[in-house]
């Protein structure tokens, strides 16, 4: 009678182990997001994608929204177009721009670029020039996400400056990229009139960004 060989059986520990990478691989908490992801979100919550990982934040409530508002009308005033009053002009604002950026997906609450960066709004859905100062208006659901993730892929973005403006507290937290790392050069509160940078030719009124809205709860 011929003789035949079998086959050598795998090691059971084998088998285990490439069955949980198929499933890691599987694992829609391991993949990758892409901009497929953005434009799949809920209509009511702003879609960022942060070194791979899906962020879904909620829409500005009314204090947020307000001094976002309130933020780049103020701004765009004194910095837009030829400037107005006392300020120089030169720069290009904008409310919740999506940022494509060395593979994130960013959306600040306002953005501006110096016109000599960006001279004009381009036809697109999304903006790939970096900006040159960022602002995050922070709230109870969004300041672990701007404080944590996001405020130090601005600086390893290379952004020049960043505002953190909580209108809860009434306060504005400003930071410059000094060599590749935040430098905090500024914190302001109610009605403080500071010279902020970049926007340091003239005084900023930060009670402007909450003075239409209802005072917050004085705790007992």
């Amino acid at each position: 009678m011929g003789s035949s060989e079998s086959a050598p059986h795998r090691p059971v520990t084998d088998l285990l182990s490439h069955a949980r990478l198929y499933a890691a691989m599987n694992d829609p908490a391991n993949r990758v997001a892409t901009y497929a992801d953005v434009l799949a979100a809920p209509d009511d919550k702003i879609a960022e994608v942060i070194h791979g990982v899906l962020h879904l934040s909620p829409r500005p409530t009314g204090p947020q929204g307000a001094a976002a508002l309130g933020l780049s009308g103020d701004l765009c005033q004194a910095f837009g177009r030829g400037g107005g009053g006392e300020g120089p002009g030169g720069w290009l604002f904008a409310i919740e721009p999506e940022l494509h950026l060395d593979g994130h997906i960013l959306v600040p609450d306002v953005a501006g670029w110096r016109r000599e960066r960006r001279p004009l709004v381009e036809r697109t859905p999304f903006v790939t020039i970096l900006p040159d100062w960022v602002c995050e208006i922070l709230s109870p659901r969004t300041s672990r996400t701007d404080r944590t993730q996001k405020r130090p892929l601005y600086a390893a973005l290379g952004v020049p400056y960043l505002w953190l403006v909580d209108p809860d507290l009434l306060t504005l937290e400003v930071s410059q990229l000094v060599g590749g790392r935040w430098s905090d050069v500024g914190a302001y509160v109610d009605n403080d009139r500071p010279r902020a940078v970049p926007f340091d030719a003239i005084e900023f009124e930060l009670g402007n960004l909450w003075a239409d809205v209802e005072p917050p709860p004085i705790e007992p």
